[in-house]
């Protein structure tokens, strides 16, 4: 499978968008020879709208306290289109996944998902200014433009939510790279490019090849013991960074060791401010939500954590 990850404001056009890139990559697929190695790859399309997911699982004023507190709705919609993902998981098969996908999280998730099948990904960001995709919204709520079941509006509330809330990615990390931006003026997205990240160009034979982190090839651990594991590894990295800060009060762009892996230091890159106590326990709940259910073994639980760290302290 590669996996091209569809992401931007609501209503910015990231539906259009991605009909586009999938008609430009049929074309382009049926144009190949038969004896070219990518000519018998297949596009699924896969959106909110393919799976039946309405647009009200976003919004969290409908929703009890309950729901509010741990979005339990949209956690659902996004089991249903990560199952749909992996059911198409192969090297024959091209997925572009036109969902929200506006959590940093999330993404990273999918990334992992890709690197584990040893295929490659790509996001794809359309840069609509959130003015425009305002306005788009309130022309859609008032009725004054004609639109498909899939182009629905938002209520205002969730829209304004869904864009307080989104993160938008990063080409510096490794989960939103390779990362290309469509603006609002592009005709199209660049195909080309994005076609010769996760396909490969002609000058690579049309075949890309991924060679995954030796963490995502080796055999999953299935102890029951797997989640105090998690647990025990990633609190002990806090632990040592929470000595660290005791001893460099009001500190910060430290380097913590943390242990070793493989004969190498692993090393906590602290990020230039201080970062507290509260801070650290979101991303290691982060982390160990990605991770509960096996996805790193527990070997490189804590090579993967410093990793995540690392990562997330370069780009906050």
């Amino acid at each position: 499978m590669q996996l091209i990850i569809i992401t931007g404001f609501p209503t910015s056009g990231k539906t259009h968008r991605a009909q586009q890139l999938q008609t430009h990559l049929l074309h382009r697929i049926s144009s190949l020879p038969n004896t070219h190695p990518s000519s018998g790859l297949r596009v699924h399309l896969i959106s909110d709208h393919s799976l039946a997911i309405p647009r009200t699982v976003y919004n969290l004023e409908s929703k009890d306290a309950h729901e509010r507190s741990n979005n339990a709705s949209e956690k659902d919609a996004r089991a249903s289109v990560y199952a749909a993902v992996k059911r198409v998981l192969s090297n024959k098969d091209i997925v572009i996944l036109d969902h929200a996908n506006y959590i940093k999280g999330w993404r990273y998730q999918l990334y992992c998902e890709a690197k584990a099948v040893r295929t490659p990904h790509c996001v794809v960001h359309i840069g609509t200014p959130v003015d425009k995709a305002r306005m788009i919204n309130e022309e859609r709520l008032a009725g004054s433009v004609d639109v498909k079941e899939e182009d629905k509006s938002y209520t205002p509330e969730c829209w304004e939510n869904l864009v307080f809330r989104y993160e938008e990615p990063n080409a510096f990390t490794r989960w939103d790279s390779p990362l290309f931006t469509v603006l609002w003026e592009d005709e199209q997205p660049d195909c080309d490019g994005i076609w010769d990240a996760v396909v490969g160009s002609e000058a690579e034979g049309g075949k890309k090849i991924v060679r995954p982190n030796q963490a995502t090839v080796l055999k999953v651990s299935t102890s029951e013991d797997y989640l105090y594991e998690l647990d025990k590894s990633t609190q002990a990295i806090l632990n040592k960074i929470l000595e660290w800060s005791k001893d460099h009060p009001g500190e910060g762009g430290g380097e913590v060791g943390v242990g070793e892996r493989d004969n190498e230091e692993l090393t906590v890159d602290l990020p230039a401010n201080p970062i507290g106590l509260p801070a650290l326990q979101r991303l290691r709940r982060q982390f160990i939500s990605l991770n509960r259910k096996n996805a790193v073994p527990v070997q490189r639980i804590r090579e993967s954590f410093v990793g995540y760290l690392n990562d997330s302290f370069e780009n906050a």
